[in-house]
């Protein structure tokens, strides 16, 4: 028995410890503020490669699976991760939903955390369509935003402000974003982390950067 202890209590100990280290690291980290000039130019639009400061995201005006109007006032007194998908997708978006369903699990009764989700393909998923689709991955309406409209809107903020995709384009019928980019947005619509919505280890980044986003407003 005392052998036994003499190698439970040892290790106990050690957990105790990484957990507490990691805890103190996670605390005096800081977020960086990502301005274009930060990111990989493949991602930057061209009229954006050489912002240095005071990046913001864009305005913009779309519909909610609800059928109401969403605009970024929406989110001002907000932070929160942004995507962007389609309801058809059979390879990265189902990945991407299960995913982000994780992410509002974990922050479900953080009121001052929102999920927004963009689909690429507005002229198929109708407001009905994201409802169902909503539906499927059991989003609150009040947390986790679905929004279809106008396409160039959508595109422009993909490329223009969240800087998610690689694809050039302008947003025409001809025209297709397929990224499994996960960002982090602040209460000040600024850039704050990039992240692999397919990828579980990615996103477990995620959840604690959101944590330690939230203590800056605390």
């Amino acid at each position: 028995m005392k052998n036994k202890l003499a190698l439970i209590i040892p290790a106990i100990l050690l957990c105790i410890g990484i957990a507490v280290a990691y805890e103190m690291i996670k605390n005096d980290r800081v977020l960086p503020i990502y301005s274009p000039a930060m990111i990989n130019p493949e991602l930057v639009d061209e009229s954006k490669q050489n912002v240095t400061k005071g990046h913001r995201i864009g305005d913009f005006e779309l519909v909610n699976q609800d059928g109401k109007t969403v605009t970024n006032k929406d989110f001002d007194e907000f932070y929160y991760v942004t995507d962007f998908f389609f309801t058809t997708c059979p390879t990265i978006c189902p990945s991407m939903s299960a995913q982000m369903q994780r992410v509002q699990k974990k922050y479900k009764d953080d009121e001052d955390f929102k999920i927004l989700s963009h689909t690429v393909q507005p002229e198929v998923d109708s407001v009905p369509v994201l409802k169902e689709y909503a539906n499927l991955y059991e989003a609150d309406p009040k947390k986790w935003i679905f929004v279809t409209g106008d396409k160039k809107i959508i595109y422009d903020l993909a490329r223009k402000s969240y800087f998610a995709a690689v694809t050039e384009g302008d947003g025409g019928p001809g025209d297709f974003i397929h990224t499994e980019n996960f960002v982090l947005v602040d209460k000040e619509k600024r850039i704050r982390g990039f992240y692999d919505g397919t990828s579980e280890e990615s996103v477990d980044q995620l959840l604690v950067d959101i944590e330690i986003l939230s203590q800056e407003y605390e």
